[in-house]
């Protein structure tokens, strides 16, 4: 199944994961909607929706760049409201957005715990709501969310329990969409990479000696192709992780995602339930 044609939504565009899945759509001659904050250039990270856009029209798609705040419904409404006068409808929501802060309970200010649950709980469930009259018209409509599995352990909320529980209101959403609009045929899945991304928001917070120990935006870019070209009545509810995604494509070399495949990973994901792939084996890096 190709995305040719396909209209695309997707938050947070103007760089990183969200540019990639968005230029990796355009390659097939998709119509991307670029609904992220950056109309002006950020002192510390490069992009904004219309270096977005023109890099996705050079990659074949066509882009509707527009300066969205999800955390204003009147900013979103209007979004969506311009995106089907432009191209007809909408097929695909990509809710990539994000705010993060990994504090522990003590050094979370509340401005930063409301910022983090206004972007992702609240901002993932208002996009998707205005999204959804639009995708139940459509033909293989699909929600993704960039958010892990709910798992519920001290393990996974004791270190960034703020953050934790901002994304983890995106994961739900794929629970409760998934089954609140499986008989309108509306896939919703998640995805989430197993090792770090290399992103200019890494750079910022890490330093740019981590960039060398993680994998390309290219990895969830064609992970996300993977899963919003499967039939959406047939693929939903899932939580997926990038690698394991590309593997059941047929992709065995993973070296290519990497920065540099002589270095050692910064893993995200270390679950023994969700193991890499067979013939996929590394050595974590300790961030």
């Amino acid at each position: 199944m190709s995305l040719e044609g396909k209209t695309l939504f997707v938050t947070g565009a103007s760089r990183g994961i969200g540019l990639a899945i968005a230029k990796r759509a355009a390659r097939d001659g998709a119509n991307i909607v670029i609904a992220a904050k950056s109309a002006q250039p950020h002192a510390k990270l490069p992009g904004t929706i219309f270096t977005a856009a023109d890099e996705i029209e050079a990659a074949g798609g066509k882009a509707l760049p527009l300066a969205v705040d999800i955390r204003d419904e009147a900013s979103v409404s209007a979004a969506v409201e311009q995106a089907v006068a432009r191209f007809g409808g909408i097929d695909i929501c990509v809710n990539n957005a994000s705010a993060i802060s990994l504090t522990g309970t003590l050094d979370t200010d509340m401005k930063k715990f409301d910022l983090m649950h206004q972007v992702n709980a609240r901002g993932t469930f208002m996009v998707s709501k205005a999204c959804l009259p639009h995708l139940m018209k459509a033909a293989n409509p699909h929600i993704l969310m960039l958010a892990p599995p709910p798992v519920v352990t001290g393990e996974k909320l004791g270190g960034h329990l703020a953050y934790t529980m901002a994304k983890y209101g995106m994961s739900l959403c794929v629970v409760g969409f998934a089954a609140e609009f499986a008989s309108a045929g509306v896939a919703v899945n998640a995805l989430q990479p197993r090792a770090w991304v290399a992103t200019a928001a890494i750079e910022f917070r890490r330093g740019s000696e981590q960039m060398e120990h993680c994998r390309k935006p290219d990895i969830m870019a064609d992970a996300a192709y993977a899963i919003l070209t499967r039939p959406s009545r047939s693929f939903t509810g899932n939580f997926c992780t990038d690698d394991t995604v590309l593997y059941e494509t047929g992709v065995r070399d993973f070296d290519t995602y990497r920065v540099d495949p002589a270095k050692s990973l910064n893993i995200s994901v270390v679950d023994p339930d969700n193991p890499p792939p067979p013939g996929v084996v590394f050595e974590a890096h300790a961030a």
